[in-house]
């Protein structure tokens, strides 16, 4: 919030709504679950105006835009920026989603961007496979 603040950008209660489930959302979210959630807590908001808001703070650089690997057809989902990266893990038997983060991802960003110049500023690494519960049941 004090980030949008900062930019000048109008808080209104649908959005300060929408980044409060966003932020403290333990998986990922799309719209429809995003806006099924909010409405829970402000029964004015629509579909348009989660939209928006998902623009507004993906172009501000404060949530990450996911594919997960299509697990659920051409869905996205949307998480809170962290200050460190992660990777995602999706499970093509179950449907889970993992995150997992090690230094070694970060060493690996800092030696790709020494090897060739690139300042990255987005690092997004999606995995598919088995979870350890499917890895079990299809040995």
């Amino acid at each position: 919030m004090d980030e949008l603040v900062e930019r000048g950008v109008r808080i209104t209660r649908q959005r300060r709504v929408l980044i409060s489930v966003i932020q403290n959302s333990p998986t990922h979210l799309d719209a429809t679950a995003l806006l099924a959630i909010a409405k829970q807590q402000d029964s004015g908001i629509n579909l348009a105006t989660v939209y928006r808001t998902l623009a507004l703070l993906k172009n501000c650089g404060l949530i990450d835009e996911l594919d997960l690997m299509h697990l659920e057809g051409e869905k996205h989902y949307y998480e809170a920026k962290t200050s460190s990266d992660h990777c995602h893990l999706a499970c093509f038997g179950c449907g889970a989603i993992m995150e997992y983060a090690s230094p070694l991802f970060e060493k690996l960003k800092r030696k790709i961007a020494a090897d060739s110049g690139f300042r990255i500023r987005v690092a997004r690494l999606e995995l598919g496979g088995l979870c350890k519960q499917c890895a079990k049941t299809t040995a």
